[in-house]
């Protein structure tokens, strides 16, 4: 089954130095963009992440220091990464999770003004962990009889992804063929933040969902405690939430 689009959907995946996504950084990325006409590209590159890369890391993924060492830095590299996504809804493997979240993360740190307000995410494993409970190499032999081969490479990966996805509309009727609500079927919980640390309560409200003011509105406490917005601002948190959480403090000052 082909995806029914009314815009383009750029699968992605990204390898890393680690899984910290405020902190680690990405060493390849690989994207493979399908456009409503059936058209198709890809593009993979190898980044220079700029910080050593954990001997664990490099024995799940294959990639070294040494192998990098002459590649440019993700700085370099943003405006062609968002050239090729601007445009496009993103689909992956734990995607909503971990890629999305670190991209955003890696595109601010470059001075790209990223968001995902035109956007919606189709994360391919929180499909098949509600219908089958498994991890995308059992995926793609589950759903399409094949062996993936080079694992944890970017490329493969992405690949995988996409015909998991085909396949996956394919073997289940009750799936709509519509990115819109593939992500909404994809979407654990509805957050403001890719981290999580912002939510949305049951009337659609920004809350905090971690520390002293977890469950509050966000928008009473930094009224009631305009330094809880300068400590985030000027703490280790993810740019991202940074970024939402100004959104909301110059929402509410505009509506004064």
């Amino acid at each position: 089954m082909e995806l029914k689009l009314n815009k383009p959907i750029c699968f992605f995946d990204l390898e890393t130095t680690g899984i910290d996504i405020g902190k680690d950084r990405i060493v390849e990325i690989s994207i493979f963009k399908v456009f409503p006409n059936g058209n198709k590209e890809s593009k993979t590159w190898l980044v220079n992440p700029t910080i050593p890369i954990p001997p664990q890391t490099t024995a799940v993924h294959g990639i070294t220091d040494e192998k990098v060492a002459n590649e440019p830095a993700f700085s370099e590299l943003a405006p062609q990464v968002y050239n090729m996504i601007k445009d496009s809804d993103l689909g992956g493997f734990n995607s909503d999770r971990f890629d999305i979240p670190l991209l955003a993360e890696e595109l601010l740190r470059a001075g790209v003004d990223f968001d995902m307000k035109n956007k919606v995410s189709v994360d391919v494993q929180t499909i098949f962990h509600k219908m089958e409970e498994r991890t995308l190499s059992a995926a793609l032999k589950f759903y399409c009889g094949k062996s993936l081969e080079n694992a944890h490479s970017a490329e493969a990966d992405t690949m995988a992804t996409y015909e998991i996805l085909k396949a996956q509309l394919d073997r289940y009727p009750e799936l709509e063929n519509d990115m819109k609500s593939l992500s909404e079927f994809t979407t654990r919980k509805k957050i403001a933040d890719f981290a999580g640390m912002i939510a949305f309560d049951k009337d659609n409200e920004e809350i905090f969902t971690f520390g002293k003011h977890k469950g509050a509105k966000v928008d009473k406490v930094l009224e009631s405690e305009p330094g809880y917005f300068s400590w985030i601002q000027n703490a280790d948190f993810p740019l991202y939430t940074k970024k939402v959480l100004t959104a909301i403090k110059l929402r509410k000052l505009n509506t004064k």
